[in-house]
């Protein structure tokens, strides 16, 4: 117990961040700070949106609405440290921020997951079996769901971050990204990571992979469904449904699966960390903008709010 306070309070990360270069500091600050404030107004929004619009009490909105919140819990564990890194020059991780940090990255990307498979099947169940919607996604079937997804994305994280900071870290504690991810921090190990690598890239798999699954098979027989449709308003209504989900879909896998599907010697660091920027920032301020653009529910909830507060 001594020396694991020991390595603990001793063990200090530094970060390389994005850029050397002053120039780039301040734009990619200002930059940053805008796209943060966009997801905190644009998540926050929504949420709150659908608390205190009773036309939104769906099982639908339930899910985009917790979506909101893991989107907002994921982008705050990263972008103030980026921020904090750029404008002051503060690229310093101690031991227990950076397993904080990477729990809590992990835990929230990996409910978003989850939640995404939930909203899949809902959509399947919207679509292709709509007079037993109501009595299929009740109240308390969606709890549990939701509830399933928070369990499985924070036991999967304490999984994650275990396995990562179980390895010994006697060199160089230069970790090549902007932030405590758990390749790059990997890779400074001085121990053998071969089993390690395997236990995050196999949990990785079935979580994702998982989820996909049932994503791939709603769809599947989403669409089979809508191509039988007759109607033509039937079938732009069951499309437009599924538009905005399969969207942020097809995003967030994208990035997740390019990241962590393969093993850390393949990793090219620059470009993880455009990608990552993209998937840790961009992805939740999109979202937002995503199921609000395309979303006439939406829309109308938010301009008679508005309208309400004037």
């Amino acid at each position: 117990m001594i020396m694991m306070k020991n390595v603990t309070e001793e063990t200090q990360f530094f970060l390389t961040g994005l850029t050397d270069a002053q120039g780039l500091q301040l734009p990619l600050f200002v930059t940053f700070l805008i796209i943060y404030t966009f997801t905190l107004v644009g998540n926050l929004g929504m949420f709150l949106l659908i608390l205190l619009d009773s036309r939104l009490h769906t099982p639908m909105y339930f899910f985009l609405g917790n979506l909101s919140l893991v989107d907002l819990g994921y982008s705050s564990a990263i972008t103030p440290k980026v921020m904090a890194g750029l404008l002051v020059g503060d690229k310093i991780m101690s031991y227990n921020n950076c397993a904080a940090q990477m729990f809590s990255f992990a835990a929230f990307a990996t409910v978003e997951n989850y939640l995404l498979a939930s909203m899949a099947y809902d959509r399947y169940a919207a679509v292709c079996k709509p007079l037993h919607y109501a009595s299929n996604m009740t109240t308390g079937f969606c709890i549990r769901l939701i509830a399933g997804c928070y369990a499985c994305g924070f036991l999967s994280a304490c999984i994650y971050t275990g396995n990562t900071l179980s390895l010994s870290f006697c060199g160089s504690r230069l970790v090549h990204h902007f932030f405590c991810d758990m390749p790059a921090v990997m890779a400074l190990s001085c121990s053998d990571r071969h089993v390690n690598e395997l236990v995050l890239i196999c949990l990785a798999s079935f979580t994702i992979f998982f989820a996909l699954i049932i994503i791939l098979v709603s769809y599947t027989i989403i669409i089979i469904t809508i191509l039988k449709m007759h109607s033509g308003a039937g079938y732009q209504k069951a499309l437009s449904t599924c538009a905005s989900h399969f969207t942020a879909v097809s995003i967030f896998y994208g990035t997740i699966i390019f990241m962590y599907l393969q093993p850390s010697s393949k990793h090219a660091m620059d470009t993880d960390k455009i990608v990552s920027v993209f998937y840790t920032m961009i992805i939740p301020m999109l979202n937002p903008l995503v199921y609000s653009l395309r979303n006439k529910e939406v829309k109308s909830a938010f301009i008679k709010m508005f309208l309400k507060e004037k």
